[in-house]
């Protein structure tokens, strides 16, 4: 394992460093710096902290993986990243979440990927990074995936705990009207905008795939076009 010991301090180095921009040292950081030199100090760390994770994921072996990836494997896979896609898609639009919105957002109705889920971007992320190591599980995979995979669902819970303190009952109503998970049933009631811009993305990203020198994905995996 000590191969991947880089891989792990750069990931460790990633994730809490937006844990604790993010949490902790934000109110005092803004006090510093100001409101736009605290985002340009996060945007720099947050580069620099990513970039050092991509270089140790390059670096790192590519051990055996710990499954085969099935044909059924790539069809859960795929499922995962077109609903990611649309999450993601739908998730700019109106989001309470968001730095720079309204926090008077938050007392809307549910609307679109809200329907399905408070947190789409994040379970876009979530769930992209899950697809990811099911059809490629190698340690190096489990590491540098999984490290943004706790990032956006733990990361997403502590903005809840933050929003909360920060804004009280409205708040509470939008946790009220809305979901941590993401409802699979919801995800039918969301519009067809996001649908249309999630397969749009979805196809662009698993057609392109083979430029990465990764495998085809998605329907690129069985279908030429």
């Amino acid at each position: 394992m000590s191969e991947y010991l880089l891989l792990v301090a750069a990931s460790i180095c990633f994730v809490g460093s937006h844990f604790l921009m993010s949490h902790p040292w934000r109110a005092d950081m803004v006090r510093r710096f100001g409101a736009n030199g605290f985002l340009g100090i996060y945007s720099l760390v947050s580069f620099a902290t990513f970039g050092w994770m991509l270089l140790e994921f390059g670096r790192a072996p590519k051990g055996d993986a710990l499954w085969p990836a099935s044909d059924a494997v790539w069809v859960v896979a795929s499922v995962l990243t077109l609903v990611a896609a649309v999450l993601f898609s739908g998730s700019f639009i109106r989001n309470p979440s968001l730095p720079g919105v309204p926090d008077a957002m938050a007392g809307q109705a549910p609307f679109g990927v809200f329907k399905a889920t408070r947190h789409p971007m994040m379970w876009g992320f979530a769930l992209w990074g899950v697809a990811h190591i099911l059809v490629a599980p190698r340690i190096d995979n489990f590491i540098f995936v999984g490290s943004l995979v706790f990032l956006a669902l733990v990361g997403a819970k502590a903005q809840e705990i933050k929003k909360r303190k920060l804004m009280g009952a409205q708040w509470d109503g939008w946790l009220r009207r809305t979901q941590f998970a993401v409802h699979p049933v919801a995800l039918l009631q969301v519009g067809i905008g996001p649908w249309i811009a999630g397969i749009i993305l979805w196809a662009a990203a698993t057609w392109a795939h083979p430029y990465w020198n990764v495998a085809g994905a998605g329907l690129f995996r069985w279908f030429s076009f």
